[in-house]
């Protein structure tokens, strides 16, 4: 059974009727449509994102009120659920075939549209942040991974930038330090990859066959496994970062976990924020 949520901050028909013609595609595929309409509060978008995520189901929204379109956005990408905006592209169609903005409500054509231009910013951001560039801007960032060479850092990046996060990379490499800014970010934005030597060798020896030999070191056992001892030295020594086995997992399994271990770094804040 696949669940597709339908909301809408109004009577829902638009939601409902495009949700049911698309799926009028797919007859043998057992799907169920669950309706929310006249969803006004930020509340209730956090109990029909728990149903959700408990069924892994598929949000569709047409909100109309900008707040609410943006924090449904927010939440599903804090909790890793797909998310579609059904007027963002219609008003992006219409409003460069007009050349215009719609009058009767002033901004709001910009602001459904943020989540493809957030996607855009957060992929080029990735790909400015690789591997330790630019490390004077990580402030900027909302998760650094931190991992020896081949731990999976440029991919997990470039797979949660499409899922809007704004995510750096920087190479732990042995005997040498860390950039010092990094030690003043936040230490829930910090996400320490880690994994098994041996693993981790086979795999720079693929590299090095591609290379033809020509990092032989650099895929040796010996020195992956100094190199991890390091890496694991310096991770030992910041109890606060967040540490995340990457051995024999998939891309998106290890960006869930991420996601989900940075979802309750956030909660965990906002607890010891709202005690004090």
């Amino acid at each position: 059974m696949y669940n597709i949520y339908a909301i809408s901050d109004s009577i829902g028909k638009t939601v409902e009727q495009v949700a049911n013609v698309v799926l009028a595609q797919f007859p043998k595929v057992n799907t169920k449509i669950h309706q929310f309409n006249e969803v006004s509060s930020f509340s209730e978008i956090d109990t029909i994102i728990e149903k959700v995520q408990m069924n892994e189901g598929l949000i569709i929204h047409s909100f109309i009120i900008h707040e609410l379109s943006e924090y449904i956005s927010l939440q599903a990408r804090m909790h890793n659920l797909e998310v579609v905006n059904l007027l963002g592209p219609v008003l992006n169609k219409i409003s460069h075939f007009l050349d215009s903005t719609p009058e009767e409500k002033p901004g709001l054509f910009s602001r459904l549209n943020k989540d493809y231009f957030r996607r855009v910013e957060t992929i080029e951001f990735a790909i400015k942040h690789d591997d330790g560039a630019h490390s004077n801007e990580l402030k900027s960032a909302e998760i650094v991974l931190l991992g020896v060479s081949r731990t999976f850092k440029t991919p997990l990046s470039v797979y949660l930038a499409t899922k809007g996060w704004l995510v750096a990379n920087v190479p732990i490499v042995l005997d040498m330090p860390i950039p010092k800014i990094v030690y003043d970010l936040p230490p829930k934005n910090i996400f320490c990859l880690t994994t098994n030597p041996s693993i981790l060798s086979r795999l720079r020896n693929v590299r090095n066959e591609y290379l033809q030999g020509t990092a032989l070191k650099y895929a040796s056992y010996d020195y992956v496994r100094k190199e991890i001892r390091y890496s694991n030295m310096l991770f030992n020594a910041q109890p606060k970062w967040s540490k995340v086995r990457v051995t024999a997992k998939p891309i998106e399994e290890i960006a869930n976990n991420i996601i989900c271990i940075y979802r309750n770094n956030c909660k965990k804040e906002d607890n010891n924020s709202a005690a004090k």
